[in-house]
């Protein structure tokens, strides 16, 4: 059996299962409608507290995770990265809601990297950490995390193929960023503070 073909849908469709929406309708808010209007865990964290962010945080995070450790378990490692990147495509383009509304991608893909590149990651993780710490600005540290990703790909010695896909895949991040970029620049992102 050709496990591709199973694992790489199933894993698109498991990123773009709602966590931030199915937390929202916990907690009574909609993360597409307050705060910065995207359902990631910033925003419920901002709009809905620190609980909300945490386990939105988690989920999406684990998201990435599952089908990485997975497709790597099954069919090795170009499987666990292909089901990875799946998972965040399908957080970020959601055909249960029609290829919009998905959040950005940073902790589905971040999930994915736990599992694959462990790492690179705990070094992502605390880079986010202190830009937040410092800046107070999810967004910043979002964008140095996707500026870590190939560097530490390339680092760590893997081959080619797994640098272009983190590369790509960082390039996805950044353009997801594009609009939070422009207000970076212009002074005008907002901080983060939960309620």
């Amino acid at each position: 059996m050709n496990w591709w073909w199973l694992l790489v849908p199933a894993s698109y469709l498991l990123g773009g299962f709602p966590t931030a929406h199915v937390i929202g309708r916990l907690t009574g808010n909609d993360p597409t409608a307050e705060g910065s209007g995207n359902p990631g865990a910033s925003n419920m964290y901002r709009v809905a507290g620190k609980w909300a962010g945490a386990v939105v945080l988690i989920g999406d995070a684990l998201k990435g995770f599952t089908p990485a450790a997975i497709g790597t378990g099954v069919d090795g490692r170009p499987l666990g990265v292909a089901c990875g990147v799946a998972a965040m495509v399908g957080h970020i383009l959601p055909a249960t809601r029609g290829f919009r509304s998905g959040g950005k991608g940073v902790a589905t893909l971040g999930g994915a990297c736990w599992f694959l590149y462990p790492l690179v990651a705990l070094t992502a993780i605390g880079v986010w950490a202190i830009a937040l710490r410092v800046f107070r600005i999810a967004s910043v540290g979002s964008l140095l995390m996707a500026a870590i990703l190939p560097i530490g790909v390339a680092v760590r010695g893997r081959p080619g193929w797994e640098i272009a896909v983190a590369c790509a895949a960082s390039a996805v991040i950044v353009l997801r960023h594009r609009a939070n970029i422009a207000r970076i620049l212009h002074g005008e992102e907002g901080s983060v503070s939960a309620r």
